[in-house]
């Protein structure tokens, strides 16, 4: 029997994951979620892990009343995080946290010998370069989550890696496909909160909106799989069926398709290499009848220039990026900028930051702040 610790559980991807492992039988022995203090509790008595963290510590003492009939161990804070992620005994450490937070615990696991089911985007955005190195000297292995890095790396068994040609990274496109910067000057919150085939949190579903996903994605993938960002191309598929493919040298592209389910990656990154039933719908190629492709929009959506330049740019510039757009997410829920204000901070914040290395958690660190108060005093100018 498989056993997980799992930070990030009561999001939608940690739900999902709670969903396989009901199905398949897989030990939980640590859950760890932001500030949702009843969903962690129901979460704890049905599993009965070992350890249980709340990072938003002001709720501590609430979920320590929610669990007083158990003698589970309660933890809060990044402390708490980085303990849920080394857990003793476990097989596999699922990172599902939204943003940065997810840095600190996966370079933990890496250090303790975990392997990883990365979720959290942002480990490899901020600290890509610090991440693969640490878990090539260890010998841990990332199995990614994401259904497009799923894809890619499923593309990828039983191949050369040598041969590989390019990386075909496919977007939905989001809401907002085909939209002009002039119809996007008066979206809102709830506007962009309607994505048209993936049901996700806030936070996601805004940067699938903006695009900014799919630059995340992109320099996700530079790091996962050692490709230059020259060899990945960003392809529009509005069904979101075709999760991605990869090319190799004779101009063979292999694909991966499937619903879109959140399970399916879910499932393969905490069973692999099995391959079982999946308690998601079959596809059926001929209930979709055609599959649509279009070459994505990089003049509307400065979100995905940003994030493709950054990584080019190489340094802090991922970092910085994704910290600023964080920020200006926040803001845009909140209703205090627009949302075509979220690219625009990501753009301006290339030109006002000088390169800088990553050489050390403390280096990303520095650069998330620095973006982070770069929006604020923008926002508040």
């Amino acid at each position: 029997m498989k056993t997980i610790s799992l930070i990030g559980s009561t999001g939608s991807i940690g739900e999902q994951t709670l969903d396989v492992c009901r199905k398949h039988n897989i030990k939980v022995k640590a859950l760890a979620a932001r500030s949702s203090v009843k969903r962690l509790a129901e979460q704890v008595h049905e599993f009965m892990p070992d350890y249980v963290c709340i990072y938003d510590e002001t709720k501590y003492s609430e979920l320590k009343e929610q669990l007083s009939d158990t003698d589970i161990e309660i933890g809060c804070g990044m402390d708490g995080l980085c303990r849920a992620a080394v857990i003793e005994e476990t097989d596999l450490f699922v990172n599902s946290v939204v943003g940065m937070v997810g840095l600190l615990p996966t370079l933990r696991a890496i250090e303790a010998g975990r392997d990883i089911a990365l979720a959290n985007k942002e480990t490899l955005v901020a600290g890509g370069e610090l991440v693969m190195k640490s878990a090539a000297e260890k010998g841990v292995k990332i199995y990614p989550i994401d259904s497009e890095h799923s894809a890619i790396f499923q593309c990828l068994q039983g191949n050369d890696r040598k041969a590989l040609r390019k990386i075909i990274l496919t977007a939905s496109g989001g809401p907002f496909f085909g939209k002009t910067k002039d119809e996007l000057k008066k979206v809102t919150a709830a506007d962009a909160l309607k994505h048209p085939n993936w049901s996700m949190g806030n936070k996601i579903t805004i940067d699938s909106a903006t695009l900014m996903n799919k630059g995340l994605e992109f320099i996700e993938a530079k790091w996962l799989f050692g490709v230059k960002p020259e060899q990945i191309e960003i392809v529009v598929n509005r069904e979101s069926v075709l999760h991605s493919a990869v090319e190799y040298d004779d101009y063979s592209v292999i694909a991966q398709l499937g619903t879109p389910d959140m399970k399916i990656p879910i499932q393969y990154a905490l069973l692999y290499p099995q391959r079982v039933e999946c308690d998601v719908k079959p596809l059926s190629l001929t209930d979709y009848g055609t599959l649509s492709f279009y070459k994505p929009d990089f003049e509307t959506f400065d979100c995905l220039s940003a994030a493709i330049k950054a990584i080019k740019l190489g340094g802090a510039y991922t970092c910085i990026v994704n910290s600023v757009n964080e920020e200006a997410v926040r803001f845009f829920l909140q209703g205090r900028i627009s949302f075509l204000k979220i690219g625009e901070l990501a753009m301006e914040a290339l030109e006002e930051f000088p390169f800088t290395n990553i050489g050390s958690y403390d280096d990303v660190a520095a650069a998330d702040a620095a973006a982070r108060e770069f929006v604020f005093r923008r926002v508040h100018q």
